[in-house]
């Protein structure tokens, strides 16, 4: 009876600790489920905090090395920009140092290609080209007939040209004067007077890039590739082996004589002075000096020429020993002469008037040039070159000169990265060695093309 008693008191207890047990149980087993779950939680965690942390480090690397190339390229184009700006100084000394009796293309600052070609600095290399200003026609004084023999030059064009830098309103027969330019979109007005810089002249009626640069864009007087491929790419060109150039190789508007001699005297007005003093200064004869006193008031210093008949003047021989001493212009710089030394012979025709004769003289003007170590030393031995006549010799001897003072230097610096070509930087100067150190004319700097 006790044992049944003791029984009956103890099957409640056992089942509440049997609930119990089952209660920890499952108490221990979600704690064990829960436990599981923030380890799953705390891998997607990490796994999101990885995922983030590349994401940044990419940013953050991709930003470093762009950081780097900005910092490269701001490296090399300040190297560039004093290696350009030594490339100007190098040419500036050498045109400094030239001999002034006479400017040809045998001097220094234009045949040197190992002093001026690819030239080693501080991790750049540049490369120097001068050219002669005289050289060319000067775009303020060229005659409208001279502008017509230019290639590609048409008539309305030339028009628009010389209306762009006259004085008056009346615009000629194919040209316009300033209230077309400043009924454009974007209007300017016309400059009415001399042009300062060469490249103003694409703001003319109908000058255009390709007028003005040719296949020549880089101005490095080179036919590269994109030069000679038709259409492919710029310049648009016409497929051919040969380089056309633009009107920018013809043309100028800083060129000038300084109107002195040889030896840096001024030149003698044969229009002043009495026949004493002539025969003195200029070695000749008295009555050589009477003659130019009697037939004053000359117009050109080729009217001292003797033609023959009736005409008494100079002979050939003795004009060309006293052509450099002379002139009719009293002034301290005449502009607009072409140095026959230098100018091509697209120029020299021009010049000349254009026509196959014109033609022929340019050729023979070049061949005798050549023929000489250090060019002409004076005008007057243009009468010396075959197919030049007395009558052309005098419509064009107040426009030539054997020497210059202003060139255009242009330097392109690369920078050297490794081997490979970097940042290239381009400086254009034209300066004036008259005055010392030289003059800036102009000046421009920027990426080369």
């Amino acid at each position: 009876m006790v044992e049944a008693l003791r029984q009956a008191a103890e099957t409640p207890r056992q089942a509440e600790e049997d609930k119990s047990g089952r209660i920890l149980k499952k108490s221990l087993a979600e704690k064990m489920s829960t436990k599981g779950n923030n380890k799953g939680l705390v891998l997607v965690t990490v796994l999101w905090v990885i995922v983030v942390l590349m994401v940044i480090v990419s940013v953050l690397g991709r930003q470093s090395r762009l950081d780097t190339k900005v910092c490269i390229a701001r490296l090399e184009g300040v190297r560039c920009k004093w290696a350009s700006r030594a490339g100007i100084e190098k040419a500036i000394g050498i045109l400094n140092e030239d001999t002034r009796e006479s400017d040809c293309l045998t001097d220094l600052w234009s045949d040197n290609e190992e002093d001026l070609n690819d030239v080693y600095l501080q991790n750049c290399f540049f490369t120097v080209k001068a050219v002669d200003e005289a050289s060319k026609l000067n775009i303020n004084t060229v005659t409208k007939g001279q502008l017509l023999e230019l290639p590609e030059m048409l008539e309305e064009i030339a028009d628009a040209i010389i209306d762009w830098r006259d004085e008056n309103d009346t615009p000629s027969a194919g040209g316009v004067e300033g209230g077309y330019y400043e009924n454009l979109q974007f209007g300017y007005m016309a400059r009415n007077g001399p042009l300062r810089t060469i490249r103003e002249l694409l703001l003319v009626k109908d000058v255009t890039e390709q007028l003005f640069f040719g296949e020549d864009t880089n101005l490095n007087g080179q036919l590269d590739y994109n030069e000679q491929d038709g259409e492919e790419s710029l310049p648009y060109d016409d497929g051919d082996s040969e380089l056309d150039k633009g009107w920018i190789a013809y043309l100028t508007c800083y060129s000038y004589d300084n109107n002195k001699d040889a030896e840096g005297n001024q030149k003698i007005n044969i229009n002043e002075g009495n026949a004493s003093q002539l025969s003195r200064s200029l070695g000749i004869s008295n009555s050589q000096a009477e003659w130019i006193v009697e037939n004053r008031t000359h117009d050109s210093i080729g009217d001292l020429i003797s033609t023959g008949g009736s005409n008494q003047g100079l002979d050939s021989q003795t004009f060309s020993s006293i052509a450099d001493k002379i002139t009719v212009d009293g002034s301290d710089k005449i502009p607009g002469k072409v140095n026959i030394n230098t100018a091509s012979e697209i120029v020299l025709t021009a010049l000349m008037g254009g026509g196959d004769s014109s033609e022929q003289a340019a050729e023979n003007i070049i061949a005798y040039r050549e023929s000489l170590l250090y060019g002409m030393e004076s005008i007057g031995e243009l009468l010396d070159v075959p197919s030049m006549n007395i009558n052309t010799f005098k419509e064009i001897a107040d426009l030539i000169t054997t020497r210059s003072d202003v060139y255009s230097i242009r330097c392109v610096a690369t920078a050297d990265r490794n081997g490979k070509n970097g940042a290239k930087l381009e400086t254009e100067a034209v300066v004036d060695r008259v005055e010392s150190p030289c003059k800036i004319l102009f000046w421009y700097q920027g990426a080369s093309n």
